[in-house]
Protein backbone atom coordinates (compact mmCIF):
# COMPACT_ATOMS: atom_id res chain seq x y z
CA UNK A 1 0.00 0.00 0.00
CA UNK A 2 1.77 3.43 -0.96
CA UNK A 3 1.00 6.79 1.40
CA UNK A 4 1.06 9.95 0.19
CA UNK A 5 2.56 12.55 2.83
CA UNK A 6 -0.10 14.81 4.28
CA UNK A 7 2.24 17.95 5.26
CA UNK A 8 -0.14 19.85 5.98
CA UNK A 9 -1.57 17.90 8.83
CA UNK A 10 -0.92 19.40 11.71
CA UNK A 11 -3.04 16.85 13.95
CA UNK A 12 -5.27 18.75 15.64
CA UNK A 13 -8.22 17.94 17.46
CA UNK A 14 -10.12 17.96 14.23
CA UNK A 15 -7.87 15.69 12.07
CA UNK A 16 -9.24 13.02 10.53
CA UNK A 17 -6.09 11.35 11.88
CA UNK A 18 -7.44 11.44 15.46
CA UNK A 19 -10.32 8.97 14.75
CA UNK A 20 -9.31 5.89 16.44
CA UNK A 21 -5.87 7.11 17.08
CA UNK A 22 -3.50 5.52 19.39
CA UNK A 23 -1.58 6.96 21.62
CA UNK A 24 2.26 6.92 21.77
CA UNK A 25 2.87 4.49 24.10
CA UNK A 26 0.46 2.42 22.40
CA UNK A 27 2.67 2.46 19.40
CA UNK A 28 5.75 2.41 20.91
CA UNK A 29 4.75 -0.87 22.88
CA UNK A 30 3.44 -1.99 19.25
CA UNK A 31 6.37 -1.21 17.01
CA UNK A 32 8.74 -2.91 20.51
CA UNK A 33 6.63 -5.87 19.17
CA UNK A 34 7.71 -5.63 16.16
CA UNK A 35 11.32 -5.45 16.68
CA UNK A 36 11.62 -1.69 15.12
CA UNK A 37 10.54 -3.02 11.77
CA UNK A 38 12.02 -0.24 9.59
CA UNK A 39 10.09 -0.56 6.51
CA UNK A 40 7.06 -0.06 8.77
CA UNK A 41 8.29 3.06 10.44
CA UNK A 42 8.61 4.86 6.91
CA UNK A 43 5.18 3.54 6.27
CA UNK A 44 3.94 4.99 9.61
CA UNK A 45 6.22 8.20 8.77
CA UNK A 46 3.76 8.85 5.85
CA UNK A 47 0.52 9.21 7.40
CA UNK A 48 0.94 12.74 8.34
CA UNK A 49 3.49 15.20 9.95
CA UNK A 50 2.39 13.97 13.49
CA UNK A 51 3.33 10.41 12.81
CA UNK A 52 6.28 10.89 10.88
CA UNK A 53 7.52 13.61 13.77
CA UNK A 54 7.02 11.11 16.24
CA UNK A 55 8.78 8.42 13.89
CA UNK A 56 11.66 10.83 13.54
CA UNK A 57 11.55 11.24 17.59
CA UNK A 58 11.45 8.01 19.12
CA UNK A 59 10.85 4.77 16.53
CA UNK A 60 14.11 5.49 14.77
CA UNK A 61 16.39 6.44 17.65
CA UNK A 62 14.84 2.68 19.28
CA UNK A 63 15.84 0.89 15.69
CA UNK A 64 18.88 2.65 15.98
CA UNK A 65 19.48 1.35 19.38
CA UNK A 66 18.77 -1.98 18.90
CA UNK A 67 20.42 -2.69 15.43
CA UNK A 68 23.62 -1.23 16.82
CA UNK A 69 23.71 -0.88 20.62
CA UNK A 70 27.42 -0.79 21.72
CA UNK A 71 27.69 1.67 18.61
CA UNK A 72 24.87 3.81 19.86
CA UNK A 73 26.10 3.62 23.50
CA UNK A 74 29.15 5.43 22.47
CA UNK A 75 27.90 7.62 19.96
CA UNK A 76 25.74 9.18 22.98
CA UNK A 77 28.45 8.92 25.45
CA UNK A 78 29.19 13.04 25.80
CA UNK A 79 25.95 13.23 27.13
CA UNK A 80 23.90 13.85 24.04
CA UNK A 81 20.45 12.54 23.79
CA UNK A 82 20.42 13.04 19.79
CA UNK A 83 22.89 12.71 16.94
CA UNK A 84 24.28 14.45 14.36
CA UNK A 85 21.80 14.78 11.51
CA UNK A 86 18.96 13.18 13.21
CA UNK A 87 18.07 9.57 14.04
CA UNK A 88 15.95 8.79 10.52
CA UNK A 89 18.86 9.68 8.87
CA UNK A 90 21.43 7.65 11.20
CA UNK A 91 18.84 4.97 11.12
CA UNK A 92 19.42 4.86 6.54
CA UNK A 93 22.67 5.03 6.71
CA UNK A 94 23.10 1.59 8.95
CA UNK A 95 21.06 -0.33 6.58
CA UNK A 96 20.50 1.15 3.25
CA UNK A 97 23.85 1.27 0.55
CA UNK A 98 23.97 4.46 -1.72
CA UNK A 99 25.76 3.15 -4.60
CA UNK A 100 26.36 4.94 -7.25
CA UNK A 101 24.62 6.49 -10.50
CA UNK A 102 25.97 8.10 -13.46
CA UNK A 103 26.52 11.75 -12.41
CA UNK A 104 26.87 11.31 -9.05
CA UNK A 105 29.56 12.05 -6.63
CA UNK A 106 32.32 9.46 -7.71
CA UNK A 107 34.47 9.69 -10.26
CA UNK A 108 33.88 6.06 -10.92
CA UNK A 109 32.25 5.47 -14.56
CA UNK A 110 29.95 3.09 -13.72
CA UNK A 111 26.33 2.92 -12.80
CA UNK A 112 25.43 0.78 -9.62
CA UNK A 113 21.92 1.28 -7.24
CA UNK A 114 21.51 2.06 -3.97
CA UNK A 115 19.91 -0.42 -2.01
CA UNK A 116 18.92 -2.17 1.34
CA UNK A 117 21.66 -4.42 3.32
CA UNK A 118 20.63 -7.12 6.01
CA UNK A 119 23.59 -6.49 7.89
CA UNK A 120 26.50 -4.41 8.83
CA UNK A 121 29.40 -4.48 10.56
CA UNK A 122 30.79 -0.72 11.72
CA UNK A 123 33.82 -0.67 13.12
CA UNK A 124 35.14 1.57 15.60
CA UNK A 125 38.72 0.25 14.92
CA UNK A 126 37.90 0.47 11.25
CA UNK A 127 36.96 4.08 11.37
CA UNK A 128 40.61 4.90 12.57
CA UNK A 129 42.53 3.38 9.30
CA UNK A 130 40.23 6.40 7.48
CA UNK A 131 41.60 9.37 9.90
CA UNK A 132 45.33 11.11 8.80
CA UNK A 133 47.48 10.46 12.41
CA UNK A 134 46.93 14.00 13.72
CA UNK A 135 43.31 13.28 13.82
CA UNK A 136 43.15 9.45 15.43
CA UNK A 137 41.45 10.92 18.47
CA UNK A 138 38.55 11.31 16.63
CA UNK A 139 35.82 8.58 16.82
CA UNK A 140 34.77 7.24 13.60
CA UNK A 141 32.61 4.24 13.02
CA UNK A 142 33.42 2.25 9.38
CA UNK A 143 31.07 -0.10 7.30
CA UNK A 144 32.88 -3.12 5.89
CA UNK A 145 32.97 -2.47 2.05
CA UNK A 146 29.40 -3.59 0.67
CA UNK A 147 30.70 -5.54 -2.59
CA UNK A 148 29.37 -4.43 -5.76
CA UNK A 149 30.93 -7.26 -8.27
CA UNK A 150 31.89 -7.41 -11.77
CA UNK A 151 31.43 -3.81 -12.67
CA UNK A 152 33.50 -4.19 -16.10
CA UNK A 153 36.47 -2.25 -17.28
CA UNK A 154 36.87 -0.59 -13.45
CA UNK A 155 37.19 -4.07 -12.05
CA UNK A 156 35.17 -5.16 -8.22
CA UNK A 157 33.80 -2.03 -6.34
CA UNK A 158 33.14 -1.56 -2.87
CA UNK A 159 31.38 1.12 -1.34
CA UNK A 160 31.55 2.08 2.55
CA UNK A 161 29.43 4.16 5.21
CA UNK A 162 30.43 5.63 8.38
CA UNK A 163 29.62 8.07 11.05
CA UNK A 164 31.25 10.38 13.17
CA UNK A 165 31.23 10.84 17.00
CA UNK A 166 30.44 14.53 17.86
CA UNK A 167 31.33 15.86 14.59
CA UNK A 168 31.12 19.12 14.97
CA UNK A 169 34.19 19.20 17.47
CA UNK A 170 36.25 17.26 15.56
CA UNK A 171 39.70 17.34 14.54
CA UNK A 172 38.66 16.14 10.89
CA UNK A 173 36.16 18.99 10.91
CA UNK A 174 38.71 21.74 11.56
CA UNK A 175 41.14 20.54 9.54
CA UNK A 176 38.39 20.72 6.58
CA UNK A 177 37.60 24.48 7.79
CA UNK A 178 41.42 25.41 8.20
CA UNK A 179 42.00 24.52 4.74
CA UNK A 180 39.43 26.24 3.42
CA UNK A 181 38.06 22.99 1.84
CA UNK A 182 35.11 23.86 -0.70
CA UNK A 183 31.65 21.91 0.09
CA UNK A 184 30.23 20.08 -2.88
CA UNK A 185 28.59 22.83 -5.32
CA UNK A 186 25.60 20.48 -6.29
CA UNK A 187 25.34 17.07 -4.18
CA UNK A 188 24.03 15.80 -0.67
CA UNK A 189 24.59 13.60 1.59
CA UNK A 190 21.88 10.43 0.50
CA UNK A 191 21.48 10.62 4.26
CA UNK A 192 20.56 13.28 5.86
CA UNK A 193 20.73 16.57 2.53
CA UNK A 194 23.70 17.91 4.25
CA UNK A 195 26.67 19.50 1.93
CA UNK A 196 29.71 17.02 1.56
CA UNK A 197 33.27 18.03 1.57
CA UNK A 198 35.05 15.47 -0.49
CA UNK A 199 38.44 14.14 1.47
CA UNK A 200 40.17 13.43 -1.93
CA UNK A 201 40.29 17.07 -2.41
CA UNK A 202 40.92 18.07 0.80
CA UNK A 203 44.09 15.34 0.64
CA UNK A 204 42.77 13.90 3.56
CA UNK A 205 43.13 10.26 2.25
CA UNK A 206 45.83 8.65 4.41
CA UNK A 207 47.74 5.31 2.66
CA UNK A 208 46.05 2.48 5.80
CA UNK A 209 42.49 3.75 4.30
CA UNK A 210 43.03 1.29 0.94
CA UNK A 211 44.89 -1.31 3.10
CA UNK A 212 41.71 -1.69 5.40
CA UNK A 213 39.33 -1.65 2.41
CA UNK A 214 41.57 -4.13 0.43
CA UNK A 215 41.59 -2.05 -1.95
CA UNK A 216 43.86 0.02 -5.13
CA UNK A 217 45.64 2.97 -3.13
CA UNK A 218 44.71 5.66 -5.77
CA UNK A 219 41.42 4.14 -5.86
CA UNK A 220 40.11 5.02 -2.65
CA UNK A 221 37.41 8.02 -2.61
CA UNK A 222 34.90 9.27 0.08
CA UNK A 223 33.17 12.32 1.26
CA UNK A 224 31.89 13.35 4.84
CA UNK A 225 29.03 15.77 5.19
CA UNK A 226 27.96 18.06 7.35
CA UNK A 227 26.69 16.44 10.10
CA UNK A 228 29.56 13.67 10.05
CA UNK A 229 28.22 11.38 7.50
CA UNK A 230 30.55 9.45 5.52
CA UNK A 231 30.34 7.48 2.48
CA UNK A 232 32.76 6.13 -0.19
CA UNK A 233 33.58 4.13 -2.61
CA UNK A 234 37.29 1.65 -4.17
CA UNK A 235 37.64 -0.82 -6.33
CA UNK A 236 38.83 -3.76 -4.76
CA UNK A 237 42.01 -5.69 -5.20
CA UNK A 238 41.65 -8.97 -6.01
CA UNK A 239 41.41 -11.37 -3.23
CA UNK A 240 44.86 -13.14 -3.51
CA UNK A 241 46.45 -9.47 -3.61
CA UNK A 242 44.21 -8.30 -0.87
CA UNK A 243 45.41 -10.84 1.36
CA UNK A 244 48.67 -9.43 0.88
CA UNK A 245 47.95 -5.79 1.71
CA UNK A 246 46.26 -7.31 5.03
CA UNK A 247 49.65 -8.64 5.88
CA UNK A 248 51.19 -5.47 5.06
CA UNK A 249 48.88 -3.50 7.34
Amino acid sequence: MILTKQYRCIHSSSCQCTKGHLSEDVIFLAFHYLNWNPKLIATLSCVCKWFDDLAKRVLWKEFCRTRAPKMMLDLQSSGSHSVDGNWRALGKLLIYCAGSKKSSLFNSIHNSSGHFVDQTRFSRTSGRSFLLPQCRTDVLYVSDPCEHLDQGEEGDIGYFRGVFKSFSTSKVRMMLIKKCAKLHSTKVCPYCKAKLWSMLQAKMIPQSASCRLGSYEDCVEYFVCLNGHMLGNCTLLPLSDSEEASELE
